[in-house]
């Protein structure tokens, strides 16, 4: 999703999530868009200080869709199949600190 892209979709109220569904675009109080790690709630900008830069790849925003087509349904995995801390057909793997 382009710069655009993603700030038209927050405004019109869809969830759009960066690399995985932990990570939420969302407009603050102050006009601000952010993204958000929802564990832990942390924040960084979506763009740079400039405003024209992403702070991740086009590719890697997406808004979440469900088996049915349904937006935002809380799925785990990008549109593309891939997801961060997750090797390839290794699904079940903890990326990091000790596995469970």
């Amino acid at each position: 999703m382009t710069l655009d892209e993603i700030k038209a979709a927050v405004d019109a109220g869809q969830t759009v999530h960066w690399a995985n569904t932990g990570y939420i675009v969302h407009l603050d109080r102050l006009g601000q868009y952010l993204i958000n790690y929802v564990p832990n709630g942390s924040c960084i900008g979506l763009t740079d200080r400039s405003g024209q830069w992403l702070n991740g790849k086009e590719a890697e925003f997406f808004i979440a869709l469900s088996e049915d087509g349904a937006e935002n349904s809380g799925s785990q995995s990008r549109p593309d199949g891939q997801g961060r801390g997750v090797a390839p057909g290794r699904a079940g793997t903890f990326p990091l600190g000790r596995q469970l």
